[in-house]
């Protein structure tokens, strides 16, 4: 991974699973996309457009920054300023 520019990782499986073990299927009928575009959301191998990740952390009622994180690699955004 160290080679990678920017990664996000979410929390998605995690909060499903707290969430009545909610399947992929379900969460993509509520998000209006593909049971696959979650399936890759959830791997990390494509990332949600703003509006998509929004409804993810509506539909569990969580700040869009605890069902996504973003990690800079190398010269990330200094935050002192």
């Amino acid at each position: 991974m160290a080679d990678s520019p920017n990664t996000i990782t979410n929390t998605i499986r995690k909060l499903r699973f707290e969430h009545a073990e909610m399947t992929q299927q379900a969460l993509a009928e509520r998000i209006k996309v593909t049971r696959q575009t979650v399936n890759a959301i959830e791997l990390c191998k494509y990332s949600p457009s703003l509006e998509v990740a929004f409804r993810i952390a509506a539909v569990f009622g969580r700040p869009l920054d605890a069902v996504f994180q973003y990690h800079p690699q190398g010269g990330g955004v200094d935050a002192s300023g």
